[in-house]
């Protein structure tokens, strides 16, 4: 039997990653998880997200015991781990030997887009707030290790031919595609973190990819050189992007 695949999807806030986890949660052979280190991110930074107290006391925050459940070993019948990351969650000074256990992949979206979505919440992000830090760190880290460019999808494409990149994810992972991953039923998941209420509400009225649609609202004025930093970042793993 093949040793079981744990894809890491390693996404920046406001992609369309609970989309991708609806997606990847549509194959008969797949397991997922949402964000799994999202409550030792907020009890080790402070930071006051919706549905906070919620999270910490819903989710595990010790960091071994979180590990030894993503690299461990699958229910009867599942050969696929989907693990849907936020970058963001990764704190400074963390010791990612552990991600070498897993197929990291890595998935952007504009700059621009992603922080005039996320400003509604967060109103005045940092980049390490956004993810993309810690992408380059982790995306450098994977092409040292192993030899290899890891594989990068950008939102943008994902939604404009989703069958055609989920194609090409899947070939690169050395996995067959599914036409189930194209279609999902509406509503909540047991799968969903307890953030889910005030995130999810468009995931839960989604029955698949949303095509695409140009946003064009300006990034305010103080973020300017926080867009700046977070493009030219951007750019080096958008450069590098699977494409079909």
């Amino acid at each position: 039997m093949s040793p079981p695949v744990r894809v890491a999807m390693w996404s920046g806030p406001r992609n369309i990653s609970t989309a991708m986890m609806r997606s990847w949660e549509s194959r008969p052979d797949t397991i997922v998880c949402d964000e799994p280190l999202y409550a030792r991110y907020l009890l080790a930074t402070g930071v006051d997200h919706p549905c906070r107290e919620e999270t910490i006391a819903r989710h595990e925050s010790d960091l071994e015991s979180i590990i030894q459940w993503l690299t461990g070993p699958l229910p009867p019948g599942k050969s696929i781990f989907y693990q849907k990351h936020m970058s963001h969650h990764l704190l400074p000074g963390d010791d990612l030997g552990w991600t070498e256990s897993l197929t990291n992949v890595f998935f952007i979206r504009d700059p621009a887009e992603m922080i005039t979505s996320y400003i509604r919440v967060v109103p005045e992000p940092r980049p390490e707030d956004l993810g993309l830090p810690q992408q380059i760190a982790l995306f450098d880290r994977e092409r040292r290790r192993t030899g290899r460019t890891p594989p990068v999808i950008d939102a943008r494409d994902v939604l404009t031919n989703p069958r055609g990149m989920l194609n090409v994810l899947c070939e690169r992972l050395g996995l067959p595609f599914f036409e189930s991953m194209l279609r999902w039923a509406p509503g909540p998941r047991e799968t969903d973190g307890a953030w889910a209420p005030a995130w999810y509400q468009a995931v839960w009225e989604s029955r698949g990819f949303e095509p695409y649609q140009p946003r064009n609202r300006p990034v305010p004025g103080g973020l300017v050189e926080v867009e700046k930093t977070c493009r030219s970042m951007y750019d080096m793993l958008w450069a590098c992007r699977l494409t079909c």
